[in-house]
């Protein structure tokens, strides 16, 4: 049943199709941005159309950036021979928030899973090939400790090893089942510092 009008109610419809917001989220959210200034609404629509025409991957490591290489890419005290592979970019912010890690990242863009149907060519595995023909002595594989997570783990270890690169993998105390970007910092310094050779 129809309670706001057309225009609420598209409103509400829109928000709702946002990940991890409900209907009643959506409904205060609808119910709140009615009541911003008009100039608060104008920021955040604009603010969201030009990050969705800008924002693009970064040429090295994949990220989602609004430059041609991301600031960890373009920054020369990085070690550019150490690459941390990990499923999306929020699991590279939240390592970067341990400010602990030197190197650089490669962001797949998703975890090989047969049963969905994404295979090797559905993530960003051949760019990551194409950077490990340069200088590169060891790459920690730092996906989800999920199933997807793990079997892409073993795939690009049996795919980098013969190149004569250490892989390496992230240690336990990351939980078997769950998302690197709700771990805090501490959990993902002792896995990352507890990592071992595969």
């Amino acid at each position: 049943m129809d309670y706001y009008g057309s225009l609420m109610s598209k409103l509400i419809e829109q928000l709702s199709a946002l990940p991890g917001i409900g209907a009643k989220s959506a409904q205060r959210l609808a119910f709140h941005i009615i009541h911003m200034p008009k100039e608060q609404v104008d920021q955040l629509t604009g603010a969201i159309q030009n990050a969705r025409e800008n924002i693009c991957y970064c040429k090295e490591c994949c990220t989602l950036t609004d430059q041609e290489l991301c600031p960890i890419c373009a920054n020369e005290q990085r070690d550019h021979r150490t690459i941390m592979v990990v499923e999306n970019t929020r699991d590279l912010a939240a390592y970067e928030k341990t400010g602990k890690y030197e190197g650089v990242y490669h962001v797949l863009h998703g975890a090989i899973s047969p049963l969905l149907g994404i295979g090797p060519a559905d993530i960003k595995l051949k760019e990551l090939m194409l950077r490990l023909q340069g200088d590169v002595k060891e790459v920690i594989i730092a996906t989800n400790s999920s199933l997807e997570g793990e079997a892409t783990a073993m795939y690009l270890s049996k795919l980098i090893k013969p190149a004569g690169i250490k892989v390496s993998r992230i240690a336990s105390g990351v939980p078997v089942g769950g998302d690197l970007e709700y771990i805090d910092e501490v959990t993902l310094l002792r896995a990352l510092e507890g990592r071992v050779q595969l």
